[in-house]
């Protein structure tokens, strides 16, 4: 495998993987939060 790919390729993982974490977990705030308000609209 030629070094140039690699150099290319790894930032663009990296900003990729850090945006896919951040992304993630937002949405799962986002999840636990609409589980909870069902959870108690289901009660009232």
């Amino acid at each position: 495998m030629d070094l140039r790919i690699l150099i290319v390729a790894l930032p663009i993982l990296l900003a990729l993987s850090w945006a896919g974490y951040n992304i993630g977990r937002a949405a799962i705030g986002q999840l636990q939060i609409a589980i909870k308000q069902f959870k108690t609209n289901q009660t009232s």
